[in-house]
């Protein structure tokens, strides 16, 4: 749900440009779109980092998956999972590692992260609205209906999730067994399009053997997190249009960003149909009983 709702937020903010500076104030909306990516990858982090912490197999295999495509990173993509996973294989100082980084380190970040940033849209006026005005009518302080606001919805949000582990049973599977490998095994579902684009692009073009995991689970990736990171200073688009959903000026990127969005999307549903020895299956339909590598 964190995950789901922190990417929705981020695409309602580019669809409306509110990352773009009003005219005749001194804003920084950029920089605070920079913090926002920056939550972001830190609540996929902390999602990930959970995931291992059940210690079956489905969290075992799953963050087995996550690694090796961080491993495939050219030059520094071994130390880096050596350094993730407190090792060279995921074990009980992997376990510890993502414990500490779950319920500490994390956490600590993106509270940092996100008072700095509700502070910043409030020193840049609030939300982007090209067509705001400036009179004492329209100010809303901060204390108390802001916070008062953001303690109902954390509390709501408590509950939700109450309610969800009280009546939906927790998947566990077996306990985790690294001699086990099921078939199949998948990264965590927010990483599944990374896995799926990783198996579309990892094929033999005569004795030209093309690495997969370096395409889809390294390059492509970081150009997608580069641009859109950098992307404020590349939007030449009029500062009027701050706060405006679908500008007829800003028609193209939005269009080439909610394609790029579905697409991901697209390719996370693919790859939750993915079966044994990841073959295409839908929902209603039973996998057939294969047995896991030994």
């Amino acid at each position: 749900m964190m995950v789901i709702a922190t990417t929705l937020h981020l695409v309602r903010v580019f669809v409306t440009g509110a990352y773009k500076n009003t005219e005749g104030r001194d804003q920084h909306r950029e920089w605070n779109w920079v913090l926002g990516v920056a939550m972001l990858f830190s609540t996929l982090l902390l999602s990930f980092t959970g995931y291992l912490l059940p210690w079956d197999q489905l969290a075992f295999w799953a963050v087995t998956v996550g690694t090796n495509i961080v491993s495939s990173a050219p030059a520094a993509g071994t130390i880096v999972r050596e350094v993730l996973i407190g090792g060279r294989e995921i074990g009980q100082a992997t376990l510890i590692r993502f414990y500490l980084l779950h319920i500490v380190v994390l956490p600590i970040a993106v509270a940092v992260l996100f008072g700095y940033h509700m502070w910043r849209v409030r020193k840049d006026g609030g939300l982007a609205n090209g067509d705001a005005a400036d009179d004492e009518a329209d100010v809303v302080h901060a204390i108390p209906p802001i916070v008062l606001r953001i303690a109902v919805v954390s509390m709501a949000t408590l509950l939700a999730v109450t309610l969800l582990a009280t009546f939906i049973p927790s998947p566990l599977l077996d306990s985790a067994n690294p001699l086990v490998t099921p078939n199949p095994a998948k990264a965590p579902w927010y990483f599944l399009w990374l896995q799926e684009i990783v198996a579309d692009t990892t094929v033999r073009i005569g004795p030209l053997r093309v690495n997969g995991a370096l395409i889809g689970g390294v390059l492509l990736p970081f150009v997608l997190a580069v641009m859109l990171t950098v992307w404020p200073w590349i939007d030449r688009s009029p500062a009027g249009l701050a706060g405006v959903a679908f500008p007829r000026a800003r028609r193209t990127q939005i269009a080439v960003f909610l394609l790029i969005a579905f697409a991901i999307a697209a390719l996370t549903v693919i790859g939750l149909m993915r079966g044994p020895s990841w073959g295409l299956w839908w929902p209603w339909e039973s996998w057939p009983d294969v047995p896991a590598r030994f």
